[in-house]
């Protein structure tokens, strides 16, 4: 799964560390990776990427949400930059039909 940012720069400090707490909620939900990573091309674009183990388990992390993850999903969505929405992307492992 990936988290797209927009993040006015001058916020980019404050945003890492609200960030960051994600890191333990997203593992304590069956995360097996969590990072955050900035595009060197674009210093206002950062990208959160975590991994479950089945997309069965990431429908499962959608109904243990507690009031205390949405505080800190919102702190950290709190500095989108305006008018540039938050982007979620979803990605399943693929194969090709004829691997063993």
């Amino acid at each position: 799964m990936t988290i797209e940012y927009t993040i006015d720069p001058v916020h980019a400090d404050e945003f890492l560390h609200a960030a960051h707490a994600l890191h333990a909620l997203r593992r304590r939900d069956g995360a097996v990776s969590w990072g955050i990573y900035r595009d060197a091309e674009d210093p206002r674009r950062y990208v959160e990427t975590f991994v479950a183990p089945s997309w069965i388990e990431h429908l499962r992390h959608h109904e243990r949400v507690t009031a205390a993850d949405r505080e800190i999903e919102a702190l950290t969505r709190g500095f989108q930059v305006a008018d540039v929405p938050v982007r979620v992307r979803h990605h399943l492992w693929s194969e090709p039909r004829d691997a063993e």
